[in-house]
């Protein structure tokens, strides 16, 4: 038994420091990066020495308003993607360690024990070599042992040592999935609630115009029974505040779908959301520091994960041309038996046994070849998809830099248009009071501020949205 274990202890160490792993090592990609992203020298996007970049700040700091704070500090606790992706990632752990497991030896010990039976006059006879029996009494054996196995197929090329740095990556871009869920829900949370708080500010102007129609109404409705006005103003009047009315049904509709999409985010049943502060008050800064686009190579979550499914790809190739070399293995069982309890200690009862073997392919049809060609492919492949998302990212950064830059000056242009559409309608209501001029005016001024007026309000949702796929695109959120 002694000789047994010093054999394969001895053979595993001369494995250990003769093999290698063959297949190529990981080196990562060199990638052209520009010195600048498109959009960040823009007007009021600039860098601060003292400020850290965007993607680097936690969300919290990003998003002030307390409500949504609260929004997503549930989503991130109940939402059903994150708990799925926390699942996913305790499944690769358990998996690393299935493949990591068939680099080291399995071991197995047992016992046994045998108790027979047999008549006394057949042993008689088979001495005698006769059939005949003398008696019908029994004759009784006992024997019982202990029994240790050791199996190992030595890892000499790698083949094994390639898997689990395979299995390594996978988890690792598990791990970054997980954290790309996390962002991709912190924008999605945000998102939802400024289009709530757009809907609701819709709804709150749709309320505030349909009272100053229904007083325009009444007023002509008083004017054309004093025949001061005509019907045709009144129908015109009608159709404005009915108009109005319209609105209304179908904004509280949408206000509550927003809700449900919202709460399936957060992981609750359809119900009501709080409300905290106004699109308004939504952040907006002038300077927004972005950062180096090198850094996306290290922050992104889907850049670092297209880069460990590149690192498994590598490796595989490493599995792939192991196949083509010999492949080692050694078993070996020893054990002691007796028939008596006393006689297990003694080393006359021991018996070992040890096997090794060599296997080499010879013919496989071109199995191993074409597998170990899959293997070069596949990592062609995810390198090609590495490169792309990185153009990608860099992409919806500039994308988000000029729609962020973009958007405040629409903004601020369409609250001059709706100022100088509230004080035509001053205006024009003033003359029409006055009897200066006919209703319609006043029928296309008050449509023109009503229209105006949800412009600004979808103007300052995209200004605010802008600043969520920037903090996105930057890799935020984790």
């Amino acid at each position: 038994m002694n000789r047994l274990a010093r054999t394969l202890f001895t053979l595993a160490i001369v494995s250990t420091m003769a093999g290698c792993k063959v297949g190529p090592n990981y080196k990562r990609p060199v990638v052209d990066t520009p010195a600048s992203y498109r959009g960040a020298l823009a007007p009021d996007i600039a860098t601060s020495a003292t400020t850290p970049p965007l993607g680097t700040q936690k969300w919290n700091t990003v998003f002030t308003d307390p409500v949504l704070q609260g929004l997503i500090a549930e989503a991130l606790k109940n939402n059903y993607d994150v708990k799925i992706a926390a699942d996913r990632v305790l499944e690769e752990q358990a998996q690393l360690g299935v493949t990591k497991a068939g680099q080291y030896p399995t071991v197995s010990v047992g016992g046994t024990y045998d108790a027979i039976g047999l008549p006394s006059g057949l042993l008689n006879g088979l001495e005698n070599n006769s059939n005949s029996s003398s008696t019908s009494s029994q004759t009784h054996y006992y024997a019982g042992g202990l029994t240790a196995s050791v199996a190992w197929n030595l890892d000499f090329w790698g083949y094994y040592r390639r898997q689990t740095e395979a299995a390594r990556a996978y988890l690792r871009a598990t791990e970054w999935a997980q954290q790309t869920t996390y962002s991709t829900l912190i924008e999605s949370v945000a998102t939802s609630y400024y289009q709530l708080r757009t809907l609701d500010a819709e709804l709150a102007i749709t309320k505030d115009t349909l009272a100053a129609r229904k007083q325009s109404l009444e007023l002509t409705q008083k004017l054309e029974l004093g025949g001061s006005d005509s019907l045709a103003d009144v129908r015109q009047a009608e159709e404005l505040y009915y108009a109005a009315q319209a609105q209304i049904p179908d904004l509280e509709r949408q206000i509550e779908q927003q809700e449900n999409n919202l709460g399936l985010l957060l992981g609750r049943a359809p119900g009501p959301i709080a409300r905290g502060d106004s699109i308004t008050d939504a952040p907006h800064p002038a300077e927004v520091p972005v950062g180096l686009p090198s850094d996306l190579l290290e922050r992104r979550p889907d850049v670092r994960r297209a880069e460990e499914l590149l690192v498994q790809a590598n490796a595989n190739i490493g599995v792939a041309r192991a196949q083509y070399f010999p492949q080692l293995s050694l078993s070996g069982t020893g054990g002691v038996s007796s028939n008596q309890l006393k006689g297990l200690a003694e080393a006359s009862n021991a018996y070992y046994y040890a096997i090794g073997s060599l296997s080499q392919p010879v013919f496989d049809a071109g199995k191993i070849r074409n597998n170990y060609h899959l293997a070069q492919a596949n990592h062609k492949e995810l390198l090609d998809t590495y490169q792309q998302t990185i153009a990608g990212a860099l992409r919806d950064v500039s994308n988000a830099l000029v729609a962020y830059n973009k958007t405040r000056e629409y903004r601020e242009q369409q609250e001059k248009q709706t100022a100088a559409s509230a004080d035509a309608v001053r205006l024009a209501r003033l003359r029409y009071n006055g009897g200066y001029t006919s209703y319609l005016e006043v029928l296309t001024t008050d449509a023109n501020l009503y229209g105006s007026q949800l412009t600004l309000e979808s103007a300052q949702q995209q200004e605010a949205l802008s600043l969520v796929q920037l903090y996105n695109a930057l890799g935020g959120g984790w």
